[in-house]
């Protein structure tokens, strides 16, 4: 059985606990996902360049910078001067701009991915799809967490799954919003390859970030019936 890879929503951890929640996770988690808002494309203002580059102190876990932003190019270079692992992009604002976006953050060594709401169909992405590393389905609107999980939104990732088989293409795939113990095992059956984790599905669970993790994956392996090599 392939790896699940879970991937912890820093904007809902609990910035008094910081540092105690990051080293923890550091020895845990596969990789931190970093939502950046500008308050446009989405109505919230939330994390920006600089909290990566306090997580960077203490973790050399790999980033991903979830883009929520009107022009994504404003802010690629800044993330790729960090050397942000993964930079993604929302696909409804990239007309225009993919192709010299995704060129730009693989010319710096680093990996491109792409985001798409609920509402916005895989063939958007088509013309582009083959170069991008990762595909980030969301199964939420974006910009606020803790909303209803969208089930429809799951049958893209199944299309994506085939789509790779089919044609040989690497990205991975990758889940956004309302990951948790009612939702784990039909995100399950629909086979992402990253879990991103928030606030109902990890850091809402306890007061204590080694407990969360624990109820977190315990939560996973009862509604799968898989069991992870987590501890």
């Amino acid at each position: 059985m392939k790896k699940v890879e879970f991937s912890p929503s820093l904007m809902t951890m609990d910035l008094d606990k910081f540092k105690e929640q990051i080293t923890f996770l550091n020895h845990h988690a596969d990789s931190y996902h970093v939502d950046i808002m500008d308050g446009h494309y989405v109505p919230n203002i939330t994390l920006s360049p600089w909290f990566i580059e306090e997580v960077r102190k203490i973790s050399s876990l790999p980033i991903s910078a979830h883009l929520m932003v009107t022009d994504p190019s404003l802010w690629v270079q800044k993330l790729i001067d960090l050397k942000c692992e993964w930079i993604c992009v929302h696909a409804e604002v990239l007309d225009g701009l993919a192709f010299r976006l995704i060129d730009q953050i693989h010319d710096a060594g680093l990996k491109a991915g792409v985001v798409i709401n609920p509402e916005t169909p895989i063939e958007t992405i088509f013309p582009y799809i083959e170069l991008v590393d990762k595909i980030t389905v969301m199964t939420i609107d974006p910009g606020f967490a803790g909303q209803r999980f969208i089930e429809s939104t799951l049958d893209k990732i199944v299309s994506l799954r085939k789509l790779r088989e089919d044609k040989g293409f690497q990205y991975v795939i990758e889940m956004d919003g309302s990951s948790n113990r009612k939702s784990f095992k039909r995100i399950d059956a629909a086979g992402p390859d990253i879990y991103i984790v928030g606030r109902s599905g990890l850091f809402g669970l306890d007061d204590n970030i080694e407990k969360s993790w624990e109820i977190m994956t315990r939560d996973y392996e009862e509604m799968t019936g898989k069991v992870l090599n987590y501890t």
